[in-house]
Order: C-alpha cells, then structure tokens, then sequence
C-alpha cells in the first residue's frame, strides 16, 4: 500500500487501521486515515518535509501541555496572532530564526498595528522556549527585541456624551441593555470580563456590601483559587438593581444570555461590537 518502512496496516471488513513499530517499545497507533498517519511517521522520524519550520513548532506547541494551561482567552488570541505570523514566517526554520527578523517584523511588517505586534511578539518567544525544550533551536531571539511603543490613551469621553450613549442603550433590547450593564460593571468594579462573565448572584452579597470574584490573571498552583472582593459603591449597586429587574427567577448568572447560561467570550464580544455599530449610526 505503499507505506513507509516500520508501518503496519491492520486490514478489518469495514475499516483499516496504522501503526508504527519503533525500533524499541510498544507499537504507536497513528489512527485510520493513511495520509494522516504517513504524516505522522515522517515527524516522527525528522523527515517531514516542513519539520522544524516555525510552522510545524506552532502545530506541536498547541497541543503542548504548557498551551493547555492558558487561559482560553489566551489561545484564542495566540490562534489570532498565528494566523498573521504564518504568511510571514510561517516556513522560516525556528533554528535560523534570528531577532533581525523578528525585529522586522514588527517594524515593517506589523508596523500600522504596534498593540498587536506585541501579542504575536509573545507568541514568538513561546514558540521559540518551546523549539528549545524539542532541542530544534539554542537560545530565544524574540527576548532580543524591544516591544513597540504603544500610545497611551490621553483623552476620556465626555461625562454628557457619556450619559446620553448610556441612556440611548437601556432604551435597546434586553441582551443589549444586559451587555451595557456589564460594561458599566466593569468600569466601576474594575474587573476584567474573564471575571465576571460568569459571575453567579451567590457571589454578590448585598448585605455585607461585597462581590466574591475569582482572579483571571493568576497562575500556577493557586490558579483560580484566589478570590478578590469587590466594595459595591452606591453607584455599582444601582447597576445591580437594574439587573435584579432583568432577571428570571431560575435565572442563576448576573449577566444572562437569551437562554438564561454565562456569555461565552465570543459571544459577549459580537454583541458589543454590533452595539457599537449601531450607535455609530446615531448621533449624541
């Protein structure tokens, strides 16, 4: 069936299945799909045609354990700087890769989106400590390289323009006034969204004046352990009232979706943005 050397298939009536015979251990099973496991006995033995190439590193690192145990706001936004990197340097190989080039592209070809360069400037330097720990490469060229310089935000929008856009979206549909709520939250508990999307009513105490939040940016051993409280001010538990008003007697989270579950993060995020185009289409 023209397999390659050490390969086995296991021919059954419905279906036929490979395995690998290394030179000592147990055979590997490489699944039912021939090219597939072709694939990978060719990276099992260094012969894939784009083995070592940044590429190849990205596809072992993502199901690495070290990428497993980020956060999945993280690996989405790892995925999102991969697909910009992978037409760059996708092909390059990790072991020639030097901070000139990464330099480069952060400069010239990342140049009109300094924040984002930063991001996929970090996904770099984890690919390479990964080459590393494979034994493709010797050292890290992305600590080498500066970060870009991103503008601060200097102006803040204007109290009036603020309030009337506010007023403007509790007019809208229940899910749109939820998310405004929840932005308001935000600005005045000061949590990030990975932190209260799921918030649960049990963690708002109204009589001791405390919401229980687990912190988002935490690692190691006490990862999601750690419990910040949040003071409710007289303006954030207005915010709470208008959500009590909003809420379903079953209904168990603060901010709801249709269907009474937590927003997923994509969801939240796809909601506000069509928020925000339909207040570009009104004047305040």
């Amino acid at each position: 069936m023209g397999l390659l050397p050490r390969m086995e298939a296991i021919v059954r009536k419905t279906f036929t299945s490979y395995r690998y015979h290394p030179l000592q251990g147990k055979p590997i099973p490489l699944g039912r799909d021939r090219q597939s496991a072709i694939r990978q006995v060719l990276d099992l033995e260094g012969k894939s045609p784009d083995a070592g190439t940044l590429r190849w590193v990205w596809d072992k690192y993502r199901v690495s354990p070290r990428f497993v145990r980020l956060a999945p706001a993280t690996q989405s936004d790892y995925a999102q700087c991969w697909d910009e990197i992978e037409p760059v340097l996708g092909k390059c190989q990790i072991a020639s890769l030097r901070s000139t080039d990464i330099a480069r592209y952060m400069r010239v070809e990342r140049a009109a989106a300094p924040s984002r360069a930063n991001h996929e400037k970090a996904l770099l330097s984890d690919l390479c400590f990964h080459g590393i720990d494979l034994g493709l490469c010797a050292d890290n060229p992305a600590k080498l390289v500066r970060p870009s310089v991103e503008e601060p935000r200097t102006q803040t929008p204007e109290p009036a323009l603020l309030a009337a856009f506010v007023a403007w979206a509790i007019q809208q549909t229940p899910q749109r006034r939820i998310v405004t709520l929840a932005a308001r939250y935000a600005s005045l508990g000061g949590s990030r969204k990975a932190e209260f999307l799921d918030l649960a009513w049990p963690q708002v105490d109204r009589e001791a004046g405390q919401i229980r939040t687990k912190r988002a940016k935490q690692r190691g051993k006490k990862r999601g352990e750690v419990i910040d409280v949040v003071t409710i001010s007289p303006a954030l538990g207005q915010v709470l009232d208008e959500l009590a008003t909003l809420r379903r007697p079953d209904c168990l989270y603060v901010f709801p979706t249709r269907d009474g579950n937590a927003y997923p993060e994509r969801a939240f995020k796809t909601l506000w943005q069509r928020l925000m185009m339909a207040r570009s289409q009104k004047e305040f």
